[in-house]
């Protein structure tokens, strides 16, 4: 099959291979899928550049990506056999192991293929895995939303669009910020703010009559901390994917504490079972009846692939990167 790996970090076009790998057999437990994209997402190209604190190559050899999307091909003992020929979408791919989704196949857990509506295409489901599965958990782990008010900061963001979508479609209102207009449609929320120019705590105690906010879906929450406790409601949430801009963010603990708000840590990766089958449920259903859309950027194919991860970093583009692996 035709693959991409690193056997080394560094920068992309330095480290990342396009060639020849041997193809996968599905084992117990397993279905083989061929695939037709692969999403690259932030955390694949950390990951492939070594950016985290003590990162190691867990194996000599490493075809990166957690998302795609394809066809299953063969299963393994004690899978049903019905599942040949359905249509899937991947997560955790390349999360703990050395074969990704930067690939024309993959074998992995029958589980970690879930099925892919019609009315979905294999780019859109290389959206799921993590930036639809991450704005889904931010905004319902804590409970329904009808009837509240979620601010969602970064809405042009990959997570942060799915989460205004969601969070509008489980019945709260919305408020997002961004840092131009083009993002504010982008968005697809109605209400926004612009970071840049404006004050954002002041702009949403006047959008909500000084009354704030019950959740936040947070981006970065070192630079979001301060605001969130000027806007959300004694006994909010803030649940947070990342904080970029202070990886070890000083904590106000007396303040969060005596507004009893929850701060809430997500990593997509981690998951219980339960809650990603209620997740995979749920996403089933928009996308059956179409009520999501999605900001999918197309990358090229599998060899184009240093490009792709060059695009995700520098940003240029808003939406996720997808590869085509393959008719």
């Amino acid at each position: 099959m035709k693959a991409v790996w690193f056997e080394r970090f560094g920068a992309a076009r330095d480290v990342l291979i396009h060639g020849d790998l041997p193809d996968p057999a599905p084992g117990p437990g397993e279905v083989l899928v061929r695939l037709r994209a692969s999403g690259a997402n932030p955390s694949d190209v950390k990951l492939r550049a070594g950016a985290r604190a003590g990162a190691v190559m867990g194996w000599p050899r490493i075809v990166p990506h957690s998302d795609g999307a394809g066809l299953v091909e063969a299963v393994g003992a004690g899978v049903d056999p019905v599942r040949i020929g359905q249509r899937v979408w991947i997560w955790n791919g390349g999360w703990q192991r050395q074969y990704g989704t930067a690939a024309e196949l993959i074998a992995l857990p029958s589980e970690q293929a879930v099925p892919l509506p019609e009315a979905t295409g294999f780019d859109e489901g290389a959206c799921l895995g993590i930036p639809a599965m991450t704005a889904w958990h931010a905004v319902f782990a804590d409970g329904p939303v009808a009837g509240k008010t979620v601010l969602v900061t970064g809405g042009a963001g990959t997570v942060g669009r799915y989460a205004c979508q969601m969070a509008e479609l489980g019945g709260a209102r919305v408020i997002t910020t961004v840092s131009s207009a083009k993002k504010a449609g982008h968005s697809t929320a109605d209400e926004w703010i612009n970071y840049r120019e404006t004050d954002v705590a002041e702009a949403v105690m006047e959008l909500t009559h000084g009354a704030g906010v019950d959740r936040i879906v947070e981006v970065d929450f070192a630079a979001g901390q301060a605001t969130a406790l000027a806007v959300l409601k004694p006994g909010g949430v803030i649940a947070t994917y990342a904080s970029a801009s202070d990886m070890q963010p000083r904590l106000d603990f007396y303040p969060l504490m005596f507004r009893n708000l929850t701060l809430r840590m997500i990593l997509v990766y981690l998951l219980d079972p339960d809650t990603r089958r209620q997740g995979e449920a749920q996403l089933t259903d928009w996308l059956t009846t179409g009520a999501l859309s999605h900001a999918v950027v197309p990358g090229g194919t599998l060899a184009d692939c240093a490009t792709a991860h060059e695009m995700v970093e520098t940003g240029a583009k808003l939406g996720t990167v997808v590869l085509e692996c393959g008719a």
